[in-house]
């Protein structure tokens, strides 16, 4: 095992630390009357779970030395961080609009990037207490009720499977839905918040996730990294390419997961 392999050992173990921690600090406001919803530049909302989870989170990998880029920290100058040859990408809590409505359907996204390249990722669903992993040369799990699973997951013959969001279906969306229907016939899509809908694909229990809405790279690098370690891909529409991180500017492009 060369040194690499025990280094991302080390921090994958960190992130999922990490990760349980912040969904701590999610539930105890998620299951308290403290629900006050403030609103951002952007008009975006935020809770006191995203503050109190970014500080849990922001705690534990800083130990690693590693800088972080967190969305409820994400000020940081483009000419201090294109220097960062590694960098934590965190989503203290993915999905808040899910998590205002209650619906349980919001993560916990950490992924370690190298190089602009997603090697590492943690999806962690508070709520469902569902951890997803992956990392180059470790590979992809899933871990539920006691269970460790290997990811992909080996699926019975079904139907195909598109997964969307709840919150934003597009018209080009639409569009790529029905393209599919044209090559495979029936087509079931599934409505799914946050980057559920990247592990929905990472695990096999869906087939494609096309985006073509807005999103930001604190919303993908975790699941890119576990879609990656699964033998999946994210291909940004625009270059064609693998989706890459810590741009000058952090919206993602439209993409498309398979």
């Amino acid at each position: 095992m060369n040194s690499i392999e025990v280094d991302l050992e080390k921090l994958l173990m960190m992130a999922q630390e990490a990760a349980l921690k912040g969904g701590e600090e999610i539930l105890k406001v998620y299951h308290s009357d403290r629900f006050e919803v403030e609103f951002k530049g952007d008009q975006s909302p935020l809770t006191l779970a995203d503050r109190n989870a970014h500080v849990a989170i922001c705690d534990l990998l800083s130990e690693s030395g590693i800088p972080i880029l967190s969305e409820e920290g994400k000020e940081i100058p483009y000419k201090e961080r294109k220097n960062w040859h590694r960098l934590w990408i965190v989503d203290p809590l993915d999905g808040t609009k899910e998590f205002i409505k209650r619906n349980g359907e919001f993560t916990v996204n950490i992924a370690l990037i190298e190089n602009g390249k997603p090697i590492l990722g943690v999806i962690y669903v508070p709520v469902k207490d569902q951890l997803y992993t992956g990392a180059i040369g470790i590979g992809a799990q899933k871990k539920e009720n006691g269970k460790v699973i290997q990811m992909p997951i080996e699926q019975e013959k079904r139907k195909y499977r598109a997964v969307g969001s709840r919150s934003h279906m597009s018209v080009e969306t639409e569009k790529f839905f029905d393209d599919l229907k044209t090559r495979h016939g029936e087509v079931e899509i599934v409505s799914m918040g946050s980057s559920l809908k990247i592990c929905l694909v990472a695990e096999g229990t869906a087939d494609v996730y096309p985006r073509f809405a807005p999103t930001m790279e604190w919303d993908t690098a975790a699941g890119h990294a576990i879609a990656g370690a699964a033998g999946k891909s994210l291909i940004d529409v625009k270059t064609n390419r693998e989706m890459v991180y810590n741009r000058e500017d952090l919206l993602n492009n439209w993409f498309v997961v398979s």
